[in-house]
């Protein structure tokens, strides 16, 4: 495939077909040289656990087996989906970032400069998906680049390249949404109605550039809904208003403080008035 820069690149997620074989995680971590927390296991096959600093891909598993369909067979036992940064076009963490740290590509994808990172983590607050996090190491955030090293070799990312199932794809954001839409098309006229699109239009977050075919809510896979993805700005206008009113309050302070400290200038010297002229008693000559 040959990759320009000027066009918009991203993921389309394709959960029905994920098999939860974390191949993905495996490439992104070797790719990207990852060496990843310590792994854990709890109730379940997840030994990830969330998206972070060392996990740029983290391959969810949600047990959805319902008692009363499993014997007829209607019952659906997994849903899995191999989650990533989404790379919004209205991105909340490139809002907040004081310093250009996050910019956006030339493939129209979300990238952290880390020798331009403070460390201030106003990112890792702001972003909905909890996807950028800290590294203890080198104290700079960092998250899924989509590869950008390898898309401007013109190579596909090593997550996508990676996926046995074909579940993760990769290409022009405006071709995987008519990739998407088929998809969905294709499902329902299977009968399994549930599936749709999340992200693959402007009513998240301007739209995801990593968008995802779901069989469940949204909130089932830890997802915002379309009510709660609204950017900081718009979401404490209030403390925005707040924090400029502070800022000018501040600068007007430190404007007065120098004025009250610069020394007041000599006034200047009057002349001295003559002397009072003395009169004589003339007949005391």
């Amino acid at each position: 495939m040959e990759i320009t820069p000027g066009r918009s690149y991203g993921f389309f997620t394709d959960t029905s077909v994920c098999i939860g074989c974390k191949a993905c995680e495996v490439a992104c971590k070797t790719w990207n040289e990852l060496p990843g927390p310590e792994p854990t296991f709890g109730d379940g096959y997840d030994n990830t656990g969330e998206l972070g600093a060392q996990n740029w891909r983290h391959v969810q598993f949600h047990d959805n087996v319902k008692d009363d369909t499993l014997e007829a067979g209607m019952g659906t036992a997994w849903l899995m989906m191999s989650d990533v940064c989404k790379h919004c076009k209205n991105a909340s963490c490139m809002e907040v970032c004081p310093t250009g740290a996050l910019m956006r590509t030339e493939f129209d994808t979300v990238y952290v400069q880390p020798d331009v990172c403070n460390g201030c983590r106003n990112c890792t607050s702001a972003c909905p998906y909890h996807v950028i996090q800290m590294d203890e190491t080198n104290k700079v955030a960092q998250k899924c680049t989509l590869c950008y090293d390898r898309l401007q070799g013109s190579l596909e990312p090593a997550c996508a390249k990676t996926c046995p199932t074909d579940s993760i794809n990769f290409g022009p954001v405006d071709e995987l949404r008519e990739m998407a839409k088929q998809r969905v098309e294709t499902l329902h006229s299977q009968g399994v109605t549930q599936a749709y699109l999340y992200g693959a239009d402007d009513s998240i977050y301007g739209g995801l550039n990593a968008f995802f075919l779901l069989m469940d809510k949204p909130e089932v896979y830890k997802l915002p809904n379309q009510e709660s993805s609204v950017l900081p700005s718009r979401n404490d206008a209030g403390g925005y208003l707040g924090s400029f009113g502070a800022a000018v309050a501040g600068i007007f302070a430190a404007v007065m403080a120098l004025r009250l400290r610069r020394p007041r200038e000599p006034e200047p010297a009057t002349a001295a008035e003559p002397p009072a002229p003395t009169t004589t008693d003339e007949g005391g000559k």
